[in-house]
């Protein structure tokens, strides 16, 4: 810091009167009549209005509201947005699924990569969302990761990109076509350009990089090992697919004579670095590896219904002490991007599996704020407190949603219908206010974001 900008006034913000704030703290504090006071997207102090300051240059009264962190997403495919509810993958599961699809992606150009990304964004942003992995393995017609980092910068989200990659077409015994699949050496190249180019690794990043090869059934053994090496000399995180269904589980037993989570074991794919999406068919032995390594999990309900993929064991995973966070997945295998509705979905879901007391409301709310920080690696996110990032939502109790639910109002916004977000504000910046998205038009990028839709299942 130069001494310019130690000289410069601090850009300060109180948070005052929230019916209840959710801390997520150590302690997990929920508090009536509070606030939060900031500077330069800071969290200074947390507590009871009447003991904060009581000016700042953005005061925002937030009576009838409930302030909680941040919701953290931490998988998704948001080049998706662009194939929802195609007819042709209605009612597959994963495999079939896919297949239906990659035809179609094949044709995704740089503006579609941007278009998806501001749009999928500006669904998280508006369901609560402050920071969101996306997992882009695809790069067809020269598109490139830095097509939707550079989207992310402008719509003010925290973002981990995960650069990911198929080198495993049919020929080869994999699933995707050749036509979608990269040189292996190619793809360590532009992953290592990019981790050099974009990736923060300081305290309050809004931009980090992963390294994600697709999944074990896209990909060689060779590449996951190289892959991993590269991840780890440059400090960045590891993330790919795992276990998600049975023929998963049954292309790996066939293909490497493993489990999925013996096969991770083997590639060097384990440890407090790595995270991996789904995990539905995860045993008890994959349960107790990845809890005594601290791998992490992209638990994602909804999509996991949506393909009939099965139930994940996520109570199982947690008492182990195996980190979850919560994801979305893809909006062609969700059909939505809603964060509140995958809270929602997760509790319901695991009540389904494992009988009523198998989630509570706040322990969903936990996996999406706290479980989402630690499965990707941040310290600085996830929770209200002093010296955390300014990442907050709030939410208007005052909606009919939410009429009579008021004796609980932190469950309320988890078993009542999902809501959309009043305020949102990332890094002390608000980037949603009064419900309104204030750094992208939403009306001219939905008609740009249909239109491109329109050209790629036409272009298939």
């Amino acid at each position: 810091m130069t001494a310019t900008q130690r000289n410069m006034p601090r850009k300060t913000m109180l948070v005052k009167h929230a019916d209840v704030l959710v801390t997520m703290d150590d302690t997990r504090r929920e508090l009536r009549d509070a606030g939060l006071y900031i500077e330069d997207g800071r969290i200074i102090a947390v507590g009871a209005t009447a003991e904060l300051p009581q000016t700042a240059d953005d005061v925002l009264d937030l009576r009838g509201h409930l302030v909680l962190p941040g919701l953290v997403n931490t998988h998704h495919h948001m080049y998706q947005s662009l194939t929802r509810a195609l007819p042709a993958a209605q009612n597959a599961e994963l495999f079939g699924w896919l297949t239906a699809l990659y035809g179609v992606w094949a044709n995704l150009t740089p503006e579609m990569i941007e278009v998806s990304t501001l749009t999928a964004m500006a669904e998280l942003l508006l369901s609560g969302c402050t920071t969101s992995s996306d997992h882009l393995y695809m790069f067809p017609n020269g598109s490139r990761l830095d097509d939707s980092i550079e989207a992310a910068q402008r719509i003010g989200m925290r973002f981990h990109a995960c650069r990911g990659s198929m080198s495993v077409g049919q020929r080869d015994g994999g699933l995707p076509p050749d036509a979608v699949v990269e040189r292996e050496a190619d793809i360590l190249k532009d992953t290592q350009r990019v981790v050099e180019t974009w990736h923060d690794a300081g305290r309050y990043a809004m931009l980090r990089i992963a390294v994600a090869p697709c999944s074990p059934f896209s990909v060689s053994r060779d590449l996951m090992q190289e892959s991993a090496a590269l991840a780890r000399s440059y400090g960045v995180s590891l993330h790919t697919h795992l276990a998600e269904n049975l023929n998963d589980v049954a292309y790996s037993r066939e293909k490497f004579g493993m489990t999925p989570a013996q096969y991770a074991e083997e590639l060097g794919w384990l440890g407090r670095d790595v995270w991996h999406a789904h995990c539905v068919q995860l045993d008890d032995a994959g349960i107790d590896l990845f809890a005594r390594t601290g791998t992490g999990v992209a638990h994602c309900p909804c999509s996991n219904m949506r393909l009939g993929s099965g139930i994940a064991p996520v109570r199982r995973m947690r008492l182990a002490g195996v980190p979850v966070g919560l994801g979305v997945d893809g909006s062609a295998s969700n059909d939505g991007a809603q964060m509140v509705a995958e809270v929602r979905q997760a509790l319901l879901l695991q009540r389904v599996g494992f009988g009523p007391d198998a989630m509570t409301a706040r322990e969903a709310l936990e996996i999406a704020t706290r479980g989402g920080a630690a499965v990707l690696g941040r310290d600085d996110i996830g929770a209200l407190a002093p010296g955390m990032a300014a990442d907050f939502v709030s939410f208007d109790l005052r909606q009919p949603i939410f009429a009579g639910a008021l004796s609980d109002p932190v469950a309320a916004l988890v078993f009542c219908a999902p809501s959309q977000v009043a305020n949102s504000v990332i890094n002390g910046r608000h980037v949603v206010k009064d419900g309104v998205l204030g750094t992208v038009d939403p009306g001219p990028l939905i008609e740009r974001h249909n239109r491109l839709a329109r050209q790629l299942v036409d272009a298939a």
